[in-house]
């Protein structure tokens, strides 16, 4: 190799070596600053594919948090852990629980002065100590996570067991929390920091290469719609839907109205990971169970009890993350909760239905919204004002008899109320009995039936 050649290949290598810096700086960072849950996996899952795309060198994520679900949690912890960039994590204040597992995950950890990590026990919602076999399972996955990263496996599993014994940090029966100056001194975190410039400093990071995770507008909406308040009302707007076309011919706007609110349940639901494509299709099993007991099945029986299970266990699984019904890695008491809030919901939908109901369906309202004809007088169409003389007339169903719907007499429209519980269009039916201005028919070939039998 020539001296020339030798010259250039330096100048060249000197070049990289100083552009190598600028390159390896750029930094992505998002931040963590509540509950650890869907919208925390979500940003951080979001947030890392876009580090990846900018081409950054380093993942930072600025942790405050009391902890959340351990399912997502793991879900945060795995992709530290597989991560092809370098990791980081600033604990600014609070990191217990499941953020002191994200933590853990990081390749360096950096803690504000006056931070505070652990307590890493599994809790219900109430706060009360759930059972050992939650206790072992979050132990191991402390423990694996701190082996993983290089650290001491036993500080990890004292976070969750307070009968782990570690003079030197805490009494024995007491759980481990530590302070940013302890964590230092135990050799989990690498440094206490005063604020983000402080860590960057620490760090070596340019401040003008980091680049600030921005929550965009369908991620705030996507939050919005998974809060339980948000997904009940949206679960009234289902059933309601759902009933109210069953009570209207045609298809009309209480279909739409159940369209929508199902779409805004799901959707968000789905995006975030905790709607699967089974739990969604058993809904619209109970859906379709419910629509063959209205229509095509008399009276009220399996189809309509399935349909009503289905629709329950569709709504509520689709609500808590699990693998196909293992619910292990679900925070404990979430899966009861979201029972309750579509059980509620569905009590609370009946209860607006039976005092509203009828004059919700009359209303001038839903009248213009729904798809049905205009009933006017000179086409043979009637109020509801029934005659003691209509007993025991014979006429024909007009439409279907779920038990409601309408008949005909001597060329005159009437509401008629089917006793048999379901009579088809097109059926001959004789009045029995007429109260609060509905006449309560039956089909007349049950009448003839009984007649038949008198006579013999």
């Amino acid at each position: 190799m020539n001296k020339i050649t030798k010259t250039l290949l330096a100048f060249l290598l000197a070049i990289f070596a100083f552009l190598q810096p600028t390159i390896a700086q750029k930094v992505y960072k998002v931040d963590i600053k509540d509950e650890i849950g869907p919208n925390a996996w979500r940003t951080i899952d979001i947030g890392y594919k876009e580090a990846k795309a900018v081409g950054a060198s380093t993942f930072l994520i600025e942790l405050n948090t009391f902890g959340g679900a351990v399912n997502f949690a793991d879900s945060i912890r795995s992709k530290l852990l597989s991560a092809d960039i370098k990791t980081l994590v600033f604990v600014n204040n609070n990191a217990a629980s499941a953020g002191a597992l994200i933590s853990l995950a990081a390749d360096d950890i950096y803690m504000h002065k006056g931070g505070s990590l652990g307590a890493a026990s599994v809790v219900n919602q109430n706060g009360e100590i759930m059972p050992e076999k939650y206790q072992s399972y979050m132990r191991g996955l402390m423990r694996a996570t701190a082996e993983a990263k290089g650290r001491n496996p036993k500080i990890a599993e004292a976070f969750v067991d307070a009968e782990v014994s570690i003079p030197a940090l805490k009494p024995d029966g007491k759980l481990l929390t530590l302070t940013a100056s302890e964590a230092v001194k135990a050799g989990l975190v690498k440094a206490e920091v005063a604020n983000l410039n402080d860590l960057y400093k620490q760090a070596e990071i340019n401040a003008a290469d980091v680049i600030q995770h921005k929550v965009t507008i369908v991620d705030q909406m996507i939050g919005f719609l998974i809060n339980p308040l948000v997904s009940g009302i949206l679960i009234l707007g289902i059933i309601g839907g759902i009933y109210f076309e069953l009570q209207t011919p045609g298809i009309g706007f209480a279909l739409v109205v159940a369209i929508v609110c199902g779409a805004l349940f799901f959707a968000p639901l789905y995006m975030q990971g905790l709607a699967d494509n089974w739990e969604i299709a058993i809904f619209l099993l109970g859906v379709v169970l419910l629509a063959l007991e209205v229509f095509v099945i008399p009276g009220f029986g399996v189809a309509g009890i399935l349909g009503i299970i289905f629709v329950l266990c569709g709504l509520a699984f689709s609500m808590v993350d699990n693998d196909f019904l293992d619910f292990k890695l679900t925070q404990p008491g979430l899966l009861v909760n979201s029972f309750l809030i579509v059980t509620g919901a569905m009590v609370l939908t009946v209860v607006l239905m039976v005092i509203f109901g009828r004059n919700i369906l009359r209303s001038p309202a839903f009248r213009v919204l729904v798809l049905e004809d205009e009933q006017q007088s000179n086409q043979g169409y009637t109020s509801s004002q029934q005659k003691a003389n209509l007993i025991l007339q014979h006429g024909v169903a007009r439409t279907v008899l779920r038990p409601a719907g309408k008949i005909e007499i001597n060329g005159v429209w009437y509401d008629a109320v089917a006793l048999d519980g379901f009579i088809d269009a097109g059926e001959e039916v004789y009045v029995e009995k007429h109260e609060n201005y509905n006449l309560f028919v039956r089909k007349l070939s049950s009448k003839r039936d009984n007649d038949a039998m008198k006579t013999t």
